[in-house]
């Protein structure tokens, strides 16, 4: 769910990136809980075991 609202909230495979209430209505909760959400996935990202992965993912210095 983190990465499909992360997908949707940034427009990654998408034409265009949604608003939170979009978002929200999409799994039918609060804009607020969907704040929460993408707060939590990126919080995920940037801990230094998980950017140490995308790192190596993407091939960055």
């Amino acid at each position: 769910r983190e990465a499909k609202v992360l997908r949707m909230r940034f427009g990654i495979d998408m034409n265009t990136d949604h608003t939170l209430e979009e978002v929200g209505k999409q799994f039918d909760v609060t804009r607020e809980r969907i704040r929460q959400i993408e707060a939590k996935a990126l919080r995920k990202l940037r801990h230094p075991s998980r950017s140490e992965q995308l790192r190596s993912f993407l091939d960055i210095d």
